[in-house]
């Protein structure tokens, strides 16, 4: 611990830690129920065209144009979007952790997710993650996804951070691995108690 330096500047994944995922297996399962979609052929379509959209290469209208409405429907683009903003919701205990964190260390704290521009938009200003994040490395503002390393080095290079002294959270191992693998320093989020114990470890205690 004495020989630790202290950490500067704290990166995290929005979903799964901040918040929660939004629109993942689980929502889409409930969409198909509600929307009376088939939901084998929803999640087929998801899979081939999400990765395209959360690169920022597709707008939301066109993603949902491929996995819902090629085909006529008795609801609306607006009535689907509603239903997916609907499913994010915060976890405002870590959100109070990362806050405290930064105004008792004066910490940099920056997002490196995968997240389409709408819903990651949407998200930013729904729950104000902007008044603490000074920074955000969403996948569909530099064309790049976890686990391509380059996200991370595009987010080191911002914020002109010293990877010795920044540290990674994430809710997946392997996108914390990968960031390990660049010399950052990584705590696997699996619970708030967990997380918190792990980054009192490294020094950052409220």
């Amino acid at each position: 611990m004495e020989n630790q330096k202290k950490i500067t500047t704290l990166f995290t994944d929005i979903g799964g830690v901040l918040l929660t995922n939004g629109w993942d297996r689980q929502a889409r399962g409930e969409a198909s129920v509600l929307f009376n979609l088939d939901s084998v052929d929803l999640e087929e379509r998801h899979h081939l065209t999400f990765d395209t959209y959360e690169v920022g290469k597709l707008t939301l209208d066109e993603y949902l144009e491929r996995i819902v409405f090629f085909e006529e429907r008795s609801f609306s683009y607006d009535d689907f979007k509603e239903f997916m903003f609907k499913k994010s919701l915060p976890y405002n205990d870590m959100i109070a952790l990362i806050c405290d964190l930064k105004k008792k260390y004066n910490l940099k704290v920056a997002v490196i997710s995968n997240e389409g521009r709408e819903l990651n938009q949407y998200r930013i200003n729904t729950f104000r993650l902007n008044e603490f994040v000074d920074f955000f490395v969403s996948s569909s503002f530099v064309h790049f996804r976890k686990p391509d390393a380059d996200i991370f080095k595009v987010a080191i290079d911002i914020s002109q951070s010293d990877v010795e002294t920044s540290l990674y959270i994430d809710d997946r191992m392997l996108f914390v691995q990968v960031a390990e693998g660049l010399g950052l320093k990584g705590i696997h989020h699996t619970t708030y108690e967990d997380t918190k114990t792990q980054l009192a470890s490294f020094g950052l205690e409220v």
